[in-house]
């Protein structure tokens, strides 16, 4: 049982040493606060925007506010955009701005945002934005709050940081094992720290230590389910570490481990061109920055993932990841077996990507599996957050193959995968139990379209001109699968898009195959249009651009 935190009581005015605000429009210097700089800071909307009364987050349009700010506000009906606005980070930025160049108006503007928010806002008023005390604006809106108080000695800002601090401290409110529990920790850190409240900086960091625990294993894999997602964790820790110092405690030794642990899953999560493969809640336009690579150039990964790649610091080398592991939960996909595949130099199988947190039927596709490289059993029911399991796997320094299953159509699914190295391929078997049907679906990047599509052979190109080819055939019988479709911007239903950044899709081939009641084996052939492939005693040869390739099926399994 997690222990129940008193709550504090409204009234309670924290003691401070901070000085009053200054009222002179005049620029001086200013002491710059470890509370105000750092990482936190938005980089939009700049100082400068914020004083002419406009504001812009996640890339979309500038809004006006103006000087007296609706808190109401809601231009796009976006919950993120709403989250960044009630967060008051950017108001923050004026406070940074002030202890760089000592601009009295930003500190005079700051205050009266911050103030204006804590008017308008009163929890469980019927004049607050729904948005104000959600758990995550609450986390990222504090340290902004503390910053301010570097400043400004008044008594409404120190009650509302100990309001703050109550709900933050609230265990119904704790998102333990969650990046939002780690900035809430942060937060309330933050407050403890600020005004000697030890009981609140004890909180955080016992509550940290747990929640780390439970968001990032022992091999450094996020169990929310989105590469992407680690780069925020592995930053939000590493503000976390400086302020516990800074605060006279003592990192936890669990915290620091499993941080540091946390690089070489970034680093095995990120395709040879740099950016980070999409997989779950993970944009495609997200590229990590400063990760040292380690030797290994394959990794399995407990909670879910295999990534393998030809070499590192080559962008021509090849690249593929595979989902398996527990149901989907947090910022997961209903991806498992799906594959991706980079080879050449350039994206082949792609994840559709992340478009937005919406509710929207476009956000609802790219999270189910027909927006994924995966199978499909025809006619039964789909059932969501099933875990699935790696059975199999065989690492060689050319070639590694890998065995999947579960039971997410009530059946068994078993897909198997074969990636070859120097000459390159990846080969795919699908098998389903006799009686039952399976489909399967791949995703093309949008920078390639169709070319051909005959005789159980799809061709894609670049506008370079240069190719690759997918073949399906039925097995044993090793006949060439008839019917296969490509979709391209197929909007009811969705099928035929990637997303390429937040908000923003494109449409991009997508075969879809029919359904066949024996095994199928799918084989993408990077750098040509006429493969040639042949079956002999379970052997089956493919022809490359680069040489032959072979290898066996045998019943479930490549090798």
């Amino acid at each position: 049982m997690r222990r129940r935190t008193q709550a504090l009581a409204l009234s309670l005015v924290l003691l401070t040493t901070c000085g009053a605000t200054v009222g002179t429009a005049e620029a001086r210097e200013v002491k710059r606060t470890a509370e105000c700089q750092g990482d936190w800071l938005p980089a939009t909307p700049t100082a400068t925007d914020i004083m002419n009364g406009e504001v812009a987050f996640l890339d979309l349009a500038p809004v006006k506010i103006g000087k007296n700010v609706d808190w109401r506000t809601d231009p796009y009906r976006n919950r993120s955009w709403s989250m960044v606005f009630h967060s008051l980070r950017w108001m923050g930025r004026l406070v940074a701005d002030y202890e760089t160049n000592g601009n009295e108006a930003y500190l005079t503007r700051a205050t009266e945002i911050a103030k204006d928010w804590v008017a308008d806002n009163p929890r469980g008023g019927a004049g607050a934005s729904p948005y104000a005390w959600q758990e995550h604006p609450i986390a990222l809106r504090a340290p902004a709050l503390v910053c301010l108080s570097k400043h400004v000695n008044e008594s409404w800002l120190s009650r509302s940081l100990a309001e703050h601090a109550k709900m933050l401290s609230d265990p119904k409110l704790y998102e333990k094992g969650h990046n939002h529990g780690i900035d809430q920790d942060i937060a309330l850190l933050g407050i403890g720290c600020r005004y000697g409240r030890d009981q609140w900086s004890s909180l955080a960091i016992r509550r940290l230590t747990e929640t780390v625990k439970l968001d990032v294993d022992s091999q450094g894999a996020l169990r929310e389910q989105a590469p992407r997602y680690a780069i925020y964790v592995y930053e939000r820790l590493k503000v976390a570490m400086e302020n516990i110092k800074s605060c006279g405690r003592k990192v936890p030794a669990d915290i620091s481990r499993r941080w540091e642990s946390l690089e070489d899953f970034i680093s095995h999560s990120t395709q040879p061109d740099g950016f980070m493969v999409p997989i779950g809640d993970g944009g495609a336009d997200v590229r990590p920055v400063g990760y040292s690579h380690p030797k290994k150039t394959v990794r399995v990964f407990g909670n879910g993932y295999v990534y393998g790649r030809t070499a590192w610091n080559k962008p021509e080398s090849a690249f593929y990841s595979i989902r398996f592991g527990p149901g989907m939960k947090y910022h997961g996909h209903e991806d498992h077996l799906g594959v991706t595949y980079y080879a050449q130099g350039r994206d082949v199988l792609v994840d559709v990507g992340f478009d937005s947190y919406e509710n929207s039927g476009y956000r609802h596709w790219t999270m189910s599996a027909e927006a994924h490289n995966t199978s499909v059993v025809s006619g039964a029911r789909f059932r969501g957050k099933t875990a699935t399991t790696l059975s199999r796997s065989s690492i060689g320094s050319e070639r590694q193959s890998y065995r999947l299953t579960d039971r997410a159509y009530g059946v068994p699914r078993t897909r198997s995968v074969l990636v070859n190295h120097e000459r390159d391929l990846m080969a795919v078997l699908d098998t389903v139990p006799k009686g039952s049907s399976v489909r399967n679906l791949w995703h093309f990047s949008r920078d390639l379209s169709t070319v051909s599509n005959s005789g159980g052979q799809v061709v894609v190109k670049d506008k370079a001109g240069w190719k690759a080819t997918l073949v399906q055939v039925s097995m044993p019988s090793c006949k060439p699968v008839g019917g296969l479709k490509v979709v391209r911007g197929q909007k009811n239903p969705y099928q035929g898009w990637v997303s390429s950044a937040y908000l923003r899709r494109h449409p991009a081939p997508a075969v879809v195959a029919p359904a066949s009641g024996d095994s199928v084996l799918t084989v993408l052939v990077p750098g040509t249009d006429k493969p040639s492939l042949s079956c002999s005693g379970g052997k089956v040869s493919v022809e490359t651009s680069e040489g032959p390739v072979s290898f066996r099926v045998g019943g479930a399994d490549l090798s």
